[in-house]
């Protein structure tokens, strides 16, 4: 068999018995789900499942590693844009289109994210997804969106409360069916972070991010 071949047939493989692991957490929760589970749901032996994964628990762990290397490249693409927008004005355009990038992320990874960040799902990656965004935000490095000395509350209250309220925002999104366009929710966040909650419930003036 050729090598290009072999490749699909291994990426194929793979994207079923992820496939097969999403349709299994929403209907049971990872807990119940065993790999007699997945290989019958994917329609694969077991040996075809042990030659890519140890246990069920390494098939989670290598999927939420893929996610958030993948997050982390989008991150990578669009920080220095964002950093020198920041820089020169205070214009919510360009974190706007970043978090529109996310978003349409969110989107094409659908089923894995709700299913994972559900009550049935892995519980710890909502943990993992937090740390990136501390480390996004409020890293020990160069380009970090925030700075130390620019701080008016401790920093780790302040990633505590923007990790846990847009994660909020994208699982409310995601479990409501994503009526909303990947756009339209980059508004809605932006909305929220540029100008704080009391702006988007009405109770204050702000400047609202640009319409799209």
């Amino acid at each position: 068999m050729r090598e290009s071949s072999m490749d699909l047939r291994v990426l194929r493989t793979k994207e079923a018995i992820r496939k097969a692991l999403v349709e299994l957490m929403e209907e049971k929760g990872f807990d119940a789900i065993t790999v007699k589970d997945i290989t019958s749901r994917a329609k694969i032996n077991r040996g075809t499942f042990y030659t890519h994964y140890q246990d069920k628990f390494d098939l989670m762990v290598k999927c939420q590693e893929e996610i958030m290397a993948e997050m982390a490249g989008i991150v990578k693409k669009n920080l220095p844009e964002v950093l020198a927008e920041l820089e020169t004005t205070s214009s919510p355009i360009v974190p706007f289109a970043f978090a529109v990038s996310i978003f349409e992320y969110f989107k094409e990874n659908s089923g894995f994210m709700k299913a994972v960040l559900s009550p049935k799902g892995d519980l710890s990656f909502i943990i993992k997804l937090k740390e990136f965004m501390w480390k996004t935000l409020f890293g020990n490095h160069a380009n970090a969106l925030i700075k130390e000395e620019d701080l008016l509350v401790p920093g780790q209250y302040l990633v505590s409360y923007i990790s846990s309220a847009h994660l909020g925002v994208v699982q409310q999104w995601l479990n409501s069916g994503m009526k909303e366009s990947p756009q339209e929710m980059a508004r809605i966040l932006s909305t929220i972070t540029i100008n704080g909650p009391f702006f988007a419930a009405g109770l204050k003036k702000g400047d609202s991010p640009p319409a799209r």
